[in-house]
């Protein structure tokens, strides 16, 4: 595997090597014993997957806050999407920044983020399924979001705002500068 290092700390992309011959390829998309070979000693304890109908469907910025925070790893079973993370750990160096991956069925990408980041995505073609593993099961009354449209973000989805295919709940998700969020920075020792 391929572990490549984004802008933002603790966010890698992660490119599983593609062994191909005239029936197709073959690709280990997961191995714990490698990736802790690269530090990375995750838990995933659920796997999701969604299909989206449309271009320009967004789902996101979403959190689950601590005790049921999630880490993800999310990949692109069909089709492409723009995967974005944005750092909401308070007194992180990067806090409120956000990183952007273009994840394909095409080239077999991952994006792994840790907890105490908002995820979302954008599909950039019609019947996008994505899978991804979450080291903590699904609690709603963990969740939060935040509008994936907000200015003090500044996220470059590559879609017009408006014209974005969204959930009710996304639709409504309060702004940037009103997240109270869950999450504490602590630096590497």
């Amino acid at each position: 595997m391929m572990i490549e290092e984004t802008d933002l700390p603790g966010v890698v992309e992660i490119t599983p090597r593609r062994f191909s011959d005239s029936r197709g390829h073959f690709s280990e998309t997961y191995n714990a014993e490698t990736l802790a070979a690269s530090g990375i000693n995750t838990t995933f304890v659920q796997d999701n997957q969604s299909f989206s109908a449309d271009k320009g469907t967004v789902r996101g910025l979403h959190f689950q806050a601590p005790p049921a925070a999630q880490a993800k790893l999310i990949r692109v079973l069909q089709g492409v999407i723009f995967d974005v993370a944005v750092d909401i750990r308070v007194g992180s160096p990067t806090f409120g920044q956000w990183v952007g991956v273009e994840l394909s069925d095409e080239k077999g990408n991952q994006l792994l983020i840790p907890a105490g980041f908002l995820h979302g995505f954008v599909t950039r073609a019609a019947d996008c399924v994505v899978a991804y593993k979450c080291s903590a099961t699904y609690a709603p009354a963990t969740e939060g979001a935040v509008r994936f449209d907000d200015p003090d973000l500044g996220i470059d989805w590559g879609i017009a705002n408006d014209a974005a295919v969204l959930s009710d709940k996304d639709a409504v998700a309060p702004a940037f500068s009103d997240l109270q969020s869950p999450f504490r920075y602590e630096p590497a020792s």
